[in-house]
């Protein structure tokens, strides 16, 4: 019984690792029944595409893994290990587009590239519906704040990844978009009771449900009239209640990562790891730090929790189960074909402007404003300056006007901006340049909420590789 209980246990964690190549305690925990692995760039795990294809073959020798990574498009990539810009566009974009087959195109394209490496389980898409402007985690990562809009987006991405062969999973449950917090450094609160739930949240999981999606990410979210203040990643009430039994969803239900403080800051991830399971969940993706040490204390936990009775062992074999179904799933797909014409006319659709685009002699000075990003998105470049001879970083404040403004004397000037509406330096550096020269051309990389009266603004829905080329076509820049 001590050898079940420890397998049954093995299979439920996700941990990560360090490097490109998979250490010896991570071998042999997949050979003793470990779930997989998730995937990280920031702890090394892909330095290029070619090593990350030896890396998940390497571990796929001593077990059969489920290989995890978070490759939404867009602002959040990791098969450039945080150095190159994905070449398509985030859910923003591809909502602003608003063609569900073209959506469905560009999935399946990303999942193609995902198997070429040997990744079978993608953390995407993102199904929340963005209601909150200042939300600071979600934000281009939605298709948008339309529950209908977001559902048929959902359904086209969940299709388009999974003919691709690779597992996908739809998050953050139960929707991650009406909260101006993030859940990596606290419990945010979604204020919302079932009815607004059913409405809202809850019309796009219900669509990737009926789509067949193979797996369904948790938040780390309090939502007070059902959870009572217990997050939805470790509440019974959410995962067993409102996925399982309300939405009837049978398969896998996987955590979002354990280490936020969201799910463990007050009990510490081997507990956290303890209630998501008594809760309902079947896989624990534990975070990027979470390695060897982590594994060995979690495993004790869930055993210790088996022996005392407080985790029914038939929790845990119902949970090996559903990942024994999508491993079934992933042996009977062959891979598609990668089309990355997808991204760039994808990008190409969603780009909104307002008012009448300059023409210039000669190469426009560029403006970049600085942007703090979010744990989730990391620190992938963005911007125009591979397209911009001349391209200046700034950093949002407007004493820097004046200095930018006699560099751009007698040529076009370019603003970028990333969602300027949450960022009170690049609306004041914005404001004070469009004063003295408004005849520049605003290009918002974000959510476009701050639109100035009468300026010239140039909307991508997203900073990806593909949503800077579209809008450096329309701005006339070249290949710097």
């Amino acid at each position: 019984m001590s050898d079940e209980i420890s397998r049954l246990a093995r299979g439920t964690l996700l941990p990560s690792f360090a490097g490109a190549t998979a250490p010896r305690w991570l071998l042999d925990e997949l050979e003793r029944g470990l779930g997989g692995v998730t995937l990280f760039a920031l702890n090394g795990n892909v330095p290029n595409t070619e090593a990350l294809a030896a890396l998940t073959a390497e571990m796929r020798k001593v077990g059969d893994p489920l290989i995890g990574i978070d490759e939404e498009g867009g602002d959040v990539t990791r098969l450039g290990g945080h150095a190159v810009p994905s070449p398509y566009p985030g859910n923003a974009a591809l909502g602003a587009a608003d063609d569900v087959e073209l959506t469905r195109r560009v999935y399946r394209s990303l999942g193609a590239e995902l198997v070429e490496v040997g990744v079978n389980l993608n953390f995407a898409p993102s199904v929340d519906v963005n209601t909150a402007d200042d939300n600071p985690v979600i934000g281009t990562r939605a298709f948008g704040s339309d529950p209908q809009l977001v559902a048929r987006h959902a359904v086209a991405a969940v299709t388009g990844t999974q003919e691709a062969g690779v597992a996908a999973c739809a998050k953050h449950f139960p929707g991650h978009g009406a909260t101006v917090e993030d859940s990596h450094l606290g419990v945010p609160i979604v204020d919302a009771d079932l009815d607004l739930l059913e409405r809202r949240e809850l019309v796009p999981f219900r669509a990737a449900i009926a789509a067949g999606v193979q797996a369904v990410m948790t938040a780390h979210l309090n939502l007070p009239t059902i959870t009572d203040g217990v997050p939805a990643t470790l509440s019974p009430a959410v995962i067993t209640g409102l996925l399982r039994e309300r939405l009837g969803y049978r398969g896998v239900i996987v955590t979002d990562a354990l280490d936020m403080r969201g799910a463990s800051g007050e009990i510490g991830i081997p507990e956290a790891a303890v209630r998501a399971l008594v809760a309902g969940a079947d896989l624990l993706c534990l975070g990027p730090r979470e390695q060897e040490d982590s594994v060995r204390a979690t495993l004790a936990a869930i055993e210790a929790a088996v022996r005392s009775g407080r985790l029914p062992l038939e929790r845990l074999a119902d949970a090996a189960e559903r990942t024994g179904a999508v491993r079934r799933w992933l042996a009977g797909y062959s891979p598609a074909a990668v089309d990355r014409s997808a991204g760039l006319e994808a990008a190409r659709r969603a780009v909104r402007i307002t008012g009448e685009l300059p023409s210039w002699d000669g190469a426009p000075l560029v403006v970049e404003l600085a942007a703090t990003g979010n744990i989730a998105v990391g620190p992938t470049p963005w911007g125009l300056g591979p397209f911009a001879p001349e391209t200046v970083p700034a950093e949002g404040t407007a004493a820097e006007a004046a200095t930018l403004l006699e560099r751009a004397t007698g040529r076009g000037l370019v603003v970028v901006l990333r969602d300027a509406h949450r960022h009170t330096g690049q609306r004041a550096l914005a404001t004070a340049l469009l004063a003295a020269r408004p005849d520049a051309v605003l290009v918002e990389m974000g959510l476009p909420v701050w639109q100035p009266e009468g300026a010239v603004h140039l909307a991508t829905y997203g900073a990806a590789d593909a949503n800077a080329r579209a809008a450096a076509e329309l701005l006339g820049l070249t290949p710097a």
